[in-house]
């Protein structure tokens, strides 16, 4: 069996991570994540993560590079995350999601991160540090 590919994207603006709480499904409601999602047929990697910004946030935005690393989700399913620059949109909640949040690197453990994405928002957040000449 081939497994699902999930994109999750590690959206950056002036040195912050932008996380979005789930609003479903239930098991998941109230906890943050990348946002992102599953490929479609046809695409690649970066082509889902740009469209499923632009579904779940309304914004425009570019991948930039991946973060090194796989991490399992539900049976079948496997996380790969990018980097993403913001090219233009304000984010949004518009499906998935009840709150966004820009953090910066001092503030990206004041939510309750999904386990599965938490090593790729530590390495977007060591990431940060570097672009902010902290690392």
């Amino acid at each position: 069996m081939t497994e699902t590919l999930v994109v999750g994207g590690a959206l950056c603006r002036d040195g912050r991570l932008l996380a979005a709480r789930r609003s479903a499904p239930p098991e998941l409601a109230g906890r943050w994540e990348l946002p992102g999602g599953k490929l479609e047929p046809g695409e690649t990697p970066e082509q889902a993560l740009v469209r499923e910004l632009r579904e779940e946030l309304g914004v425009e935005a570019e991948p930039v590079e991946r973060i090194p690393g796989e991490w399992p989700l539900k049976p079948g399913y496997v996380l790969q995350v990018w980097t993403a620059r913001l090219l233009s949109g304000e984010p949004r909640p518009l499906e998935d999601h009840d709150e966004l949040r820009w953090l910066g690197p001092d503030e990206s453990e004041s939510v309750d991160w999904l386990d599965q994405d938490r090593p790729a928002v530590a390495e977007a957040v060591r990431r940060l540090r570097v672009s902010r000449g902290e690392g």
